[in-house]
């Protein structure tokens, strides 16, 4: 499938029929997100892949009793860093230097301007930027969903906290962002499974200057 026919094909589903992704599929998406753009190339979050029923049904409450929640295959729960610290910027930079097999000295330009970031924002400026990133991630996860024609639904509607409290986060230096549903549209019982997209035209979307 191209990547304008899957983005024409993918809905927020609102139902899923309870079929399983494959692990094959699975692995493509997380993949994806994997190799997705992150400012910086830092990657400041966390991605839980829930497949625990049990587990998602203590979520389900506090996600406003969505029902994708328990429905679904796999929830992904996008964690961002409450702080980005000198030791994440450390383990990035020895991650360059190995994977590129370069020293670390040669990286000491870039170690700077990463260290600006670490050393020149508050906390919560930090934790702000890594939630942006989480963004970056979630994107590139509906797209690639799409592509392997595995339904999402991405998920702001719930209660950070006490999805932080479930999956004991505070302890990890995490705080839950998103929630992203993968699974398979139940047609039957969603009232948007045939119903057309609805999008901005191009015309009022793009400026061309």
């Amino acid at each position: 499938m191209q990547i304008i026919d899957a983005l024409n094909w993918r809905y927020a589903t609102k139902r899923m029929n309870g079929k399983k992704v494959s692990q094959e599929q699975l692995n493509r998406i997380l993949e994806s997100v994997r190799l997705s753009a992150s400012s910086m190339g830092l990657q400041p979050y966390t991605i839980f892949v829930v497949e625990n029923e049990e587990l998602r049904k203590k979520i389900q409450p506090v996600a406003y009793n969505q029902p994708q929640i328990t429905e679904c295959s796999h929830l992904l729960v996008f964690a961002a860093w409450d702080n980005v610290t000198e030791q994440h910027a450390d383990e990035y930079l020895e991650n360059i230097a190995l994977t590129r097999g370069v020293t670390p000295e040669s990286l000491n330009g870039f170690k700077g301007m990463l260290m600006g970031i670490v050393n020149g924002r508050s906390k919560e400026e930090k934790y702000e930027w890594s939630a942006r990133q989480v963004y970056l991630a979630l994107g590139t996860a509906l797209a690639a969903a799409a592509l392997e024609q595995v339904d999402s639904t991405p998920m702001e509607g719930f209660v950070p906290d006490e999805v932080d409290k479930i999956l004991d986060l505070n302890s990890k230096g995490l705080k839950s962002v998103a929630l992203l549903t993968l699974g398979f549209r139940d047609t039957e019982n969603d009232h948007l499974a045939e119903a057309k997209k609805v999008r901005r035209s191009a015309e009022k979307l793009f400026v061309n200057l």
